[in-house]
């Protein structure tokens, strides 16, 4: 029987790039759809039923965040993996993609090769046959939903949210290797501080590719997070080459870290979205 070729559909407004993308992926053995404005794109999701969507924000109808919303609110295309391709870079918008349930967040001007590994890792994500992330090892998706629904209906214990900012502005100079490697670097330091304090029923895992989940006991959760920020604080300059270091740690969007935790007994939103809205809000 000859091989089932993944499906991709792309909703991009730009011509050009529609074309690009299309020629590019089917020349990697993937069956590809494309449309140009939103209100194609959300019926072709629910008729292709692809297995991935590469979504612009900027569309001429509805924009991207209204595309993913009414995608997230349909039984038919709920699980269909989304990563946003846009020119937004704030915060504030990575933000909303991640209310919306977006895979992935990618900005224009794109490394194609890099697109191609985000698709192939967001592919392998949403497989059955996997619930870790490709690059750390860790888990992620309904994993890390299910232990933040239960740490939520049990309160007991506390929630931590480590964060890698700059992460796209470090890869856009040096490469998706090398951001890789960071990554990798940056999880074996999260999961070496959790052991030193270690407790029977702590948990790490992503909510996105550059923000770590922690669940961990009350009495361990400052301690953690006090080793964790110290340590990653003390490396960071060295994923830089030497002779970057200077300018790049004195400029801003060089990389550094954030976290935010909710206690027992804080309220804390029912809904998983919600509750992950929540601690990026409150990083610092």
């Amino acid at each position: 029987m000859p091989e089932v070729k993944p499906k991709i559909l792309i909703v991009e407004d730009d011509l050009d790039v529609a074309d690009m993308l299309n020629a590019y992926f089917r020349v990697q053995s993937y069956e590809v759809f494309t449309v140009n404005w939103g209100e194609d794109g959300v019926r072709a999701a629910t008729t292709a039923r692809p297995d991935l969507i590469i979504l612009d924000i900027r569309l001429p109808d509805i924009d991207g965040y209204e595309v993913a919303r009414r995608l997230r609110s349909d039984r038919k295309t709920n699980n269909i993996p989304i990563i946003f391709l846009t020119e937004k870079r704030d915060r504030a918008d990575r933000l909303h993609g991640l209310e919306l349930g977006a895979d992935d967040y990618i900005t224009k001007p794109f490394d194609v090769q890099e697109l191609r590994l985000r698709v192939r890792n967001a592919l392998r994500r949403a497989s059955q046959d996997t619930i870790t992330n490709p690059v750390t090892g860790l888990p992620e998706g309904q994993l890390v939903d299910e232990r933040l629904v239960e740490a939520v209906q049990r309160n007991s214990q506390a929630i931590l949210l480590v964060s890698l900012d700059g992460l796209d502005v470090f890869r856009e100079h040096y490469g998706f290797v090398a951001s890789d490697d960071v990554m990798r670097a940056v999880s074996l330091m999260i999961q070496n501080a959790m052991r030193d304090v270690a407790g029977t029923n702590d948990f790490l895992g992503h909510i996105s590719p550059t923000d770590f989940a922690l669940i961990v006991e009350p009495e361990n959760v400052q301690p953690i997070e006090e080793r964790i920020r110290t340590r990653l604080e003390q490396s960071l300059d060295y994923f830089y080459p030497i002779k970057d270091r200077d300018q790049v740690m004195s400029a801003k969007n060089h990389l550094v870290v954030r976290s935010a935790r909710l206690n027992p007994g804080e309220p804390r939103p029912s809904d998983v979205a919600a509750l992950k809205a929540e601690l990026l809000q409150r990083r610092k």
